[in-house]
This record gives structure tokens, sequence and C-alpha cells, in this order.
């Protein structure tokens, strides 16, 4: 995974370009009515259930829209929450209050409603030793906040990007001649670049995981698409070889058989490309 440099930097492109997306040169609406001068305050009010999050995303959002904001803080990130709490307080300038509105209040639903989502596979999970995974499948331009999101609801986070994890699926095999040359090549490739990248290779049947498990040096094997008795049967073949990663067909009513099959990790692109935003509002008081 990233740095938690890198990961900071790009929560700062993220902010920097969404307000760049949102408020161009200038909040005309605000700028039209409200006086420079005007001060006001604002509550973030909860009109759901779930796990909330991004709080110290909006802090963050809040800071560089103005420094001089002020945020009181009552409820937590990766807390339940119910319909009628109050996250937090923000005061200063009415009109830095107003610019940040937007961007605070879809972030914060994004991010809630991964958070919920995940929290929920989490407790499936309860009892076994699997643990989920996110995946690539994000909104563009959002992915750290997304990220972000999975861990406050008791997830982890896959690899980030491309850059930092190799990750060898059916297209890579069959561009590069097969499982065989393509762990080949990928651990040429890491020597000449001098590159120490964790391989993750993927399975389509039980042949194609014995052939990965000759070739050695592979970190983890994904189990794509196995049914319950291939993946149990593959989880015996593995052993404590390599980590073992169940994904495809994974929903609220099969995660819970993969996970006893013994695997080490399921990972589902339902964590944040499939979900509703958490209703939350930003009210003046």
């Amino acid at each position: 995974m990233i740095s938690e440099a890198q990961f900071q930097d790009e929560l700062q492109i993220l902010i920097a370009n969404a307000i760049r997306e949102d408020v161009g040169d200038g909040d005309h609406s605000s700028l039209a009515c409200i006086p420079a001068s005007a001060q006001g305050k604002a509550k973030l009010l909860v009109k759901d259930e779930g796990i909330i999050a991004g709080v110290e995303f909006a802090k963050m959002i809040f800071n560089y829209v103005d420094p001089k904001l002020q945020v009181e803080t009552f409820i937590e990130d990766g807390a339940a929450v119910n319909q009628g709490d109050i996250v937090f307080h923000v005061s200063g300038s009415s009109q830095s209050i107003l610019k940040a509105e937007r961007l605070v209040l879809n972030s914060m639903q994004r991010m809630s409603a991964i958070a919920t989502k995940t929290n929920s596979y989490v407790k499936l999970l309860e009892g076994t030793n699997t643990k989920i995974l996110d995946t690539r499948k994000t909104t563009p331009g959002f992915r750290v906040a997304e990220k972000w999101a999975v861990k406050l609801g008791g997830g982890e986070n896959h690899r980030f990007a491309l850059y930092d994890m190799i990750m060898l699926k059916d297209n890579h095999i069959d561009f590069a001649g097969g499982i065989t040359l393509a762990i080949a090549k990928t651990k040429k490739y890491l020597h000449e670049q001098n590159r120490d990248l964790k391989i993750i290779v993927e399975a389509r049947d039980l042949d194609e995981v014995k052939e990965i498990l000759v070739c050695e040096g592979v970190y983890r094997i994904l189990l794509d698409n196995f049914d319950y008795e291939a993946t149990r049967k593959a989880v015996a073949l593995i052993g404590d070889k390599c980590l073992t990663e169940s994904s495809g067909n994974i929903n609220e009513d099969t995660i819970r058989n993969y996970a006893e099959c013994g695997v080490n990790y399921i990972s589902s692109g339902a964590l944040t490309h499939s979900i509703y935003n958490m209703d939350l509002s930003l009210k003046a008081i």
C-alpha cells in the first residue's frame, strides 16, 4: 500500500480539484447576498442510520477553504449514528461555510455509505479468520476517500492503484502466454527495475492454482469465481504456501460461506460501486 505521506498528498489533491470544479472563480450566489464580514454557524445533521465517515476529511476541506473556520466535533469517524444525531458544528465566515458545504456533504454522504456497507460485511464475517478487502472499482478522482471509508467501516484496503502491487489477472496471463510465463516475466521485471512489489495472481480453476504454486514467490492467489467446493479444495492445496483471496459472486448471501471455506481475504467491488449515499445535511443554526 501507499505510504501515509502519499495518502495525505492524495487527499489534498482531491480537495483542491473538487473545490476548483465546484467553486471556479467564485461562489457568486454567496458573494451576491452574504456580506464578507458575516459570521455564521452550521450543524452536520444525520437523517439516516449507519456508520459515519468523513468527519476528519470534512475538517481538511474546511481548513482548505478557510483556516479560520472552527469545527466542534461530537461524533467521531467510524461511530454508529442514528437519525437526528448532530456530528459537528462549524463556525466562522458564512461565505466560507457555504463554499465548503457541497464538497463536505458529497464526500461525507458517500464515505458514510461505504463505511456502512463495509461494516455490514465485517459483521457477517465475525467468528471467521477472513478479512474484507476493497478493490479498484472506485469513483475516478475520489479513490483515496473511498479507501479511507472502507477502513473506517472495519475493512482493509487492497492495493491502492496499479503502481503499488503486482496483480496478474486473466488478461495479463493470456497476453503473456500463460501463468508460468507471466510470473517469470514479472519476477525478471521486478529484478531489473529493482522494485520490491508483492505479486498476486488470479486463478480461474484448480489446475491454474497448481501451476501458480509450482512457480513460487507469489504473495497471494486470487480465486476468481470459484464455487464453494472448488474454494475449499484450493485452500487445502495452497495451505500455508501463500495467502488466499476469494472474489466474484460475493454478496450478503454468499460472503459467509466463502469465509467458511478458509480463505484469508474476500474482495468486493460492491463496497464502493454499489452503495446509496447516507442522508446528511448541513444546516445553519
